[in-house]
This record gives structure tokens, sequence and C-alpha cells, in this order.
């Protein structure tokens, strides 16, 4: 004799094994051959692009917002996806929600081990498979991200497709073009917040970035990569996170190039690190699987001060390629790569990581106070 509690227990065992019988089959398949197969749970097509993983616990909303993860196929190596759905998405202030990093969703594919289809938060309004689907994007689940991970640290980030049925879209490598203009925005927005008034070159900004320069009292002038933004009156300028490969980037490199002549006060992030060493005449080069997550040490050259940092890139600076005036900032305390340069003398500054954080850790949010004190 079964108790009601065992019989509920053997209907959700049987409803599970309908719902798994009925999930649509999918497969992403790497450029060197390997085949990895799964279940569909977000949009019902094809995707192709960089296949990159991401280390974080928590922060899919954020992820998935970020814009420089534009192309990318990401796979996330948390076990357990979706549990705590998807805020509503209103926009505040001009900008998007306070857990989205811009307006709409950029990866290419979403690949995850397990998808936990039914979500618990007091700020959840649907799921993450609905919100993928509103925004035509593919996820697959059921997939061994462990051993995934594993086989692109050995061999580098990969290309692959992503297949929901026989059919699908070819190999493409997305640094081959310039992701860049089109993840940013395509005319200049201002955002009143003080007297200081700062340009913020928008490669693909996270809008953390910006919100923590309104946060400081400062008016924030966003134009799109390539603007002449020397025509603007301000007082300094921050270059943006982004993706793709720095050196697409030339109007931008050129404009800064013209912005260090003035000795403006300069900050980049991320990609606006990359940028500032392209301008200085430095060198950047790909690394073999990037940095991507919320649980990475980089040291400040000269102490023993390490923070645990946020980061989201694929490219890096050539530290030994930093011409005179310059110096290594910070580095990365697991594989010695650049993290941050700086001018000896004149008020140029940049980090590879993110110190706005958004999802992360908020060590290094007090780089913006330092930044602000150049101005």
């Amino acid at each position: 004799m079964h108790t009601h509690r065992e019989f509920s227990l053997q209907a959700e065992k049987a409803n599970g094994r309908v719902m798994r019988a009925e999930r649509r089959k999918s497969a992403l398949i790497l450029e060197d051959g390997s085949l990895i197969e799964g279940y569909s749970f977000g949009y019902p097509e094809g995707a192709a692009g960089e296949v990159v993983f991401n280390t974080g616990m928590v922060g899919y909303p954020e992820s998935l917002t970020d814009p420089s993860y534009k192309g990318q196929i990401l796979v996330l190596t948390y076990p357990l996806i979706g549990n705590y759905g998807v805020p509503d998405g209103r926009p505040h202030g001009g900008l998007a929600a306070p857990e989205f990093e811009s307006e709409r969703i950029h990866i290419e594919g979403l690949v995850v081990s397990t998808y936990s289809s039914h979500y618990s938060h007091w700020n959840a309004s649907r799921s993450l498979a609905d919100w993928l689907k509103e925004h035509h994007v593919p996820a697959l689940e059921g997939v061994d991200t462990r051993a995934l991970t594993k086989r692109l640290r050995e061999k580098g980030s990969m290309l692959g497709r992503m297949l929901v049925s026989q059919e699908g879209p070819e190999f493409c490598d997305p640094n081959a073009e310039n992701l860049v203009a089109l993840v940013s925005t395509e005319r200049p927005v201002r955002y009143e917040g003080g007297s200081t008034r700062v340009v913020v070159i928008d490669c693909g900004c996270k809008q953390s970035i910006i919100r923590n320069l309104l946060d400081r009292g400062v008016t924030v002038i966003r134009v799109p990569w390539n603007y002449d933004f020397l025509t603007e009156d301000f007082e300094g300028v921050v270059i943006s996170n982004g993706p793709g490969d720095p050196k697409q980037c030339s109007d931008t490199i050129s404009h800064i190039r013209k912005a260090m002549d003035r000795q403006v006060p300069i900050f980049g992030i991320c990609l606006g690190n990359q940028i500032l060493a392209l301008a200085a005449g430095a060198d950047t080069y790909k690394l073999k699987f990037g940095h991507r997550g919320q649980n990475q040490p980089c040291i400040e050259v000269g102490t023993d001060r390490c923070y645990i940092t946020s980061q989201n890139h694929g490219y890096a600076v050539a530290q030994e390629s930093l011409p005179q005036g310059w110096e290594p900032w910070f580095t990365n305390a697991n594989d010695g790569s650049n993290e941050g340069i700086r001018h000896r003398s004149r008020p140029f500054r940049s980090v590879q990581f993110h110190p706005e954080a958004a999802p992360g850790p908020t060590d290094t949010r007090h780089l913006f106070d330092e930044f602000l004190r150049l101005l």
C-alpha cells in the first residue's frame, strides 16, 4: 500500500520521463569534430559562433545581456541554471533594468548542464527559457559542461554550431568582423548627473559603468565607437568594454591618440584596456581560452595586494610591448597575463577586469573614484 507522498513522488518521476521524452534533441558541434548532444530549451533554431565558458555561480541575466558576448556560444560551468528565473526588465532612468547590462540578450547560444524550468525569486517574472525564446536565442541542456570546459581549456576556444534539426548555420568566426560596430550606440546619448562631464565611448558598454559614474555625480555623454568625441565639452574619457578583436576598432584608436595628445584623463575598462594599449603603440593578442567569470585574482604591481575580479575577455595586452613611459598596473595571478596599464606621468590608465562588477565582487569599484580625482 502506498502513501499519498509515495504516489506523488511516483507521479513526479513519471511526469519527468514524459517531459524528457517530449523534449527536442539538440546538439553542439565543435570545429574539431566533437559532437555534444543534449536537449533544446530555448529558441528552436540553430546558431553559430565562438564557444567559450564562464565559471560564475550566479549572474546569468547580467552575463547574457553583456554586449561583450556578442558572437559567442556561452557554456556555463555552474551545474544548475534557471532556478531564480529572470526579472521583468523594466527600464530605469533611461537605462536597462538594474539586473541587466543592456536592453537585450547578446549571446548567440547557451549551453548548460541542468536547466531548472521551475524558478523561484521575488523579482522573477518569467523563466529563462521564455526569455531566450523571446530574443530568438537557442539553448542546450543535459550537457556534461565539466568535460566540455576541460576540452576548451586544453584545445582553446573553438568555433561551434548549435543544431536543433539536421540543418543549421555553418561555422563562422565572429572575431573576423567588427563586432563593436554591431553593439555600440548609434548616436550620442546624454545622462545628466552633475557638473563634471565624462565621455563614455560605447564599444559595447555595460550599463553598470554608466550607473557607477552617475552615482558619483557625473554627467555621462555616451558616444558611438567611431564618434569624434573631441568636439564635445568634457573633462575625461572612459573607454568601455566590448566584444571581439580590439584591432578592429581603428577609428576608436585614432580618436584616443588625439585625446592623449591633449593629455585628457582616460580610463579604459576591459576592451578599453586593449584599445588604450594599441593607441599607445603596444600590441594585443588572443588568449587561448580567455577569462570569463567572477573569480579572477589580480595583483596590483609593486604591492602584495590581490583583488578578486569579474572578467569577460578573450584578448589581452602584450605587456612586453608597452612603450617607454608606460608600466603594467595589474597582472593576473593565475597566468601572469596583463590586467591593467598606466602611464608614469600622464593621466592615462586602464584595467582588463570589470571594476563595476555586475555580477561579481565589488573590490575594485574605488578605481572609478581614482579616475575622477584625475579630472
